[in-house]
C-alpha cells in the first residue's frame, strides 16, 4: 500500500482512539449586579435563561439576598440603605422554579460604601409576632445541592441579654446524614462554641458534669409555631435524642427589641433520603439569657424534592412503626403557588385518599390563606375553607379568598403568592402494612389543574419473633420419634411477601434395620449353631436452620418455600448384639444367650441440606397458626414431614 495513504489513515483514526468522553461540567451562573448612590444600593440579578419543563407552569426564579450587614431580602431587585461606611459582602441564592436545570451558582460581591447620603436606614424588622424566633429556608432540599437557612431571633426582654442559639439538624431516624453544614455567617459578633451538656440519656446516669435532666422523656412536640419553654435541660436532651448534629452560638450584648439574623449554608448530601415526599426537620432553640432556662423553640419542616416546584405534596408518614400507629395521626401537607398575572379567588385541591385512612377522622391542622371552615348547607359569603368528602378523595376548596399571582404587577413578596393546607387522619380499623401513594390536583379558579408529586407513606419492616413447636414424621426410618422447639424471626405483620428465618432444636430417635446372622462354629471338635441378632438405636440432638420466602394468600392462609441446613450437634449410636448358642447345628435346643452393648458418641456431624415447602392455616400475619411442611433432604433417607404450631408476636 502507498505509504502516503497509510499515513493519512493513521492521522484520521488516531484521534478517535485516543479521545475519551468528557463529562459536561458547564455550570449555570448568576451574577450580582448593582447600582450605587452613596449608601443606597439597588441590587439586580443577572440570571441565565430558564429551561421550561413540558406541561409545567411558566418557570421563574426566586431570590434570597444576603446584604452583608445582617439584613436579607427576597425581592428580585432589592434596595438597601447601609448604616455605616465600610465594605460589605453581598450574596445571592437563586432558586429555579419549574426549571429543567440546576440552580444557578453565584459568587459573593464586595460593595464599598464611602459616603452616607441616605439617612433612611431601617433596623432589621421585629419578629415579635413570631414570639422572637423565626426559621426559614430559601428552597426545599434536593440531594447534592446547596440550601440556605436563616435563623432570626429578637430580644423581647427589657434589658440587655447574653444568650445562646442552637440549630439541630440531621435526624437520627435516617441512617445517612441529610446535610453537611458548610458555613455559618454572623453579623453581631456571635461566636461558635461546643459544649458537653447536650447529651444522651445514658450519659446522665454516668456523670454529674452535665446539666441535662434525667426525668423520663415525653413524646417530642412538633413546634410548628414558636413556643416558650422553661425546662431547658429536657428540651436539649430531646433534641439530642432526635438529631445527630448541632451548631451552637453564644450571643453577647443583645439590646432590647433588637432582631438579629444568622445565615447557614448547607450542602445536601448525595446519600440524602431519596423520597420525594418525605418530611425532614431542623430545630432551633433560642435561650435569651444564659443565666436562666427560659427558651424558645421552632421547627423547620422540609419536603425532599427532585425539582423546585412550589406545587407539591408531602407527608410525615415516610417511615412508620406498624406496632405503634393504631392511634397515630398521619399528617399531610399540600403546598401551592399562584403563578398567574392576577389574584386567585378560588383554589380547589382535589386530593387522593388511600383506603387505609379513615376520612371521618380528617382534621385541618393549619392553612394559608388562613380562614375559617365554611358553614355546611349554605352558600358562603365570607372567605373560608370548604371540605368535600368523596369516595376516594377529599376536596379542599378555598372560597372568596385573595391570593396574589407571582406575575401580578406590584407583587414583590413572593411568599404572599403561596399557600398550603396541612391536615391529618387516623387509620381505619382494619388496615394493612402496605405502601400508599396519593397526589393532588390543584385548580386555580377555572384554570387547568396542576398535578403534584406523589406523597407516599410506608412502614418500617419491624421485627416479629415467633415461638414454634411440633413433631417431625420420618416415613423412611424405623420407630422414629422426633420432637422440636424453636424460634422464628421475620418482618412484623407483613401484608403479602416476606422472608423468614428459623432456628429449631429437635430430639430424634430411630432404629436401624435389625440383622440376624447364623454361623456354624467348631468348638473342641463339636459343631454348633450361633445366631447373632444386631439392633442399633440412634439418638440425635439436631439443629435446623431453615430460610424461606413466604406469601400470605389471605389473613388466614400462608405458603412458603425455601432452603434448610441441619446438623447433628450430638449423636449417640448404641449397638446391641444378642448371641444365641444352640446344641448341634439346629435351633431346637438353646444352650445360652450372650449380650454385648457398644455405644459411640459424636458431635457436630452429618451436615445435611435440602429444600422445603410450607403451608400454614390460622392467623398468617400475627398470632397463632398451625402448619405443615415437607423437607426434601438431598440425602434421600431423611425426607420428612413436619407438623407444628407457631405463635408470632
Amino acid at each position: 500500500m502507498n505509504k502516503s495513504i497509510v499515513l493519512f489513515l493513521l492521522l484520521i483514526t488516531f484521534p478517535f482512539y485516543g479521545q475519551t468522553k468528557v463529562k459536561d461540567t458547564i455550570t449555570r451562573r448568576a451574577n450580582i449586579g448593582y447600582d450605587q448612590k452613596g449608601n443606597l444600593v439597588t441590587y439586580k440579578p443577572e440570571t441565565p435563561p430558564l429551561i421550561p419543563i413540558a406541561g409545567a407552569p411558566k418557570p421563574s426564579y426566586s431570590y434570597l439576598w444576603e446584604l452583608g450587614d445582617g439584613h436579607y431580602s427576597k425581592e428580585a431587585e432589592p434596595k438597601h440603605v447601609y448604616k455605616k461606611k465600610g465594605t460589605y459582602t453581598a450574596r445571592l441564592a437563586v432558586t429555579n422554579n419549574y426549571d429543567n436545570g440546576k440552580p444557578p451558582a453565584t459568587r459573593p460581591k464586595k460593595v464599598v460604601v464611602n459616603d452616607i447620603e441616605d439617612l433612611n436606614y431601617k433596623d432589621i424588622a421585629s419578629i415579635a409576632d413570631q414570639n422572637g424566633l423565626s426559621l426559614f429556608k430559601n428552597c426545599d432540599p434536593i440531594p447534592d445541592q446547596e440550601m440556605q437557612v436563616v435563623v432570626s431571633y429578637e430580644n423581647l426582654e427589657n434589658y440587655v441579654t447574653n444568650g445562646k442559639l442552637y440549630l439541630f439538624f440531621n435526624e437520627k431516624e435516617f441512617k445517612s446524614n441529610n446535610f453537611d453544614l458548610q458555613e455559618v455567617r454572623t453579623y453581631a459578633n456571635e461566636r461558635t462554641v461546643k459544649e458537653n451538656n447536650v447529651v444522651s440519656a445514658d450519659d446522665i446516669d454516668n456523670s454529674n458534669r452535665y446539666l441535662a435532666s434525667n426525668e423520663p422523656l415525653t413524646l417530642a412536640k412538633k413546634y410548628r409555631e414558636t413556643t416558650n419553654e422553661t425546662d431547658l435541660d429536657s428540651t436539649l436532651l430531646k433534641a439530642k435524642n432526635t438529631y445527630k448534629d448541632v451548631s451552637i452560638l453564644e450571643i453577647d450584648d443583645h439590646n432590647p427589641g433588637e432582631t438579629r439574623n444568622v445565615f447557614y449554608t448547607f450542602k445536601t448530601t448525595p446519600e440524602m433520603l431519596k423520597d420525594t415526599s418525605a418530611t425532614i426537620t431542623m430545630r432551633s432553640i433560642y435561650v435569651p439569657n444564659r443565666s436562666f432556662k427560659n427558651h424558645k423553640i421552632k421547627n423547620l419542616e422540609m419536603e425532599i424534592v427532585t425539582s423546585h416546584d412550589p406545587n407539591k405534596m408531602g407527608s410525615n408518614g415516610s417511615f412508620m412503626n406498624y406496632r405503634l400507629v393504631r392511634y397515630k395521626r398521619v399528617k399531610f401537607k399540600t403546598s401551592f403557588q399562584n403563578n398567574g398575572e392576577g389574584p386567585a379567588r378560588k383554589i380547589q385541591l382535589e386530593t387522593d385518599i388511600p383506603d387505609m385512612f379513615d376520612k371521618k377522622t380528617l382534621k385541618i391542622e393549619s392553612m394559608y390563606p388562613e380562614c375559617p371552615i365554611c358553614p355546611k348547607g349554605e352558600a358562603p359569603s365570607i372567605s373560608c375553607l370548604d371540605t368535600i368528602v368523596r369516595n376516594t378523595q377529599i376536596f379542599f376548596v378555598f372560597r372568596n379568598i385573595y391570593l396574589p399571582g407571582s406575575n401580578q404587577k406590584n407583587v414583590k413578596e413572593i411568599d404572599s403568592t403561596k399557600g398550603f393546607v396541612k391536615y391529618s387522619m387516623k387509620f381505619n380499623e382494619d388496615f394493612h402494612k402496605i405502601k400508599t401513594k396519593s397526589r393532588t390536583a390543584i385548580i386555580f379558579d377555572k384554570n387547568e389543574p396542576i398535578i403534584t408529586n406523589y406523597a407516599t407513606t410506608r412502614f418500617t419492616p419491624g421485627i416479629s419473633i415467633g415461638a414454634k413447636a411440633g413433631y417431625n414424621l420420618y416415613t423412611n426410618l424405623e420407630n422414629a420419634k422426633s420432637y422440636f422447639v424453636g424460634a422464628t424471626v421475620s418482618p412484623f405483620k407483613s401484608y403479602r411477601y416476606y422472608g423468614q428465618a428459623e432456628f429449631l432444636n429437635s430430639i430424634t430417635s430411630y432404629d436401624d434395620a435389625t440383622t440376624i446372622t447364623d454361623a456354624i462354629v467348631q468348638t473342641n471338635g463339636n459343631a454348633h449353631l450361633e445366631r447373632t441378632t444386631n439392633t442399633t438405636e440412634n439418638k440425635n440432638i439436631n439443629w435446623e436452620i431453615p430460610v424461606l420466602f413466604r406469601y400470605n394468600i389471605s389473613t388466614y392462609i400462608g405458603v412458603g418455600a425455601g432452603f434448610q441446613a441441619n446438623m447433628n450437634v450430638s449423636e449417640e449410636q448404641t449397638q446391641n448384639l444378642k448371641t444365641d448358642v444352640y446344641e448341634g447345628t439346629s435351633d431346637k435346643l438353646i444352650i445360652r444367650t450372650d449380650y454385648t452393648t457398644n455405644t459411640v458418641k459424636n458431635s457436630f456431624t452429618n451436615l445435611k441440606t435440602g429444600l422445603l415447602l410450607d403451608f400454614t392455616a390460622g392467623f398468617a400475619r400475627i398470632g397463632p397458626s398451625l402448619g405443615a411442611r415437607y423437607v426434601l433432604n438431598f440425602d434421600g433417607d431423611f425426607n420428612y414431614f413436619q407438623f407444628y404450631g407457631i405463635w408470632k408476636f
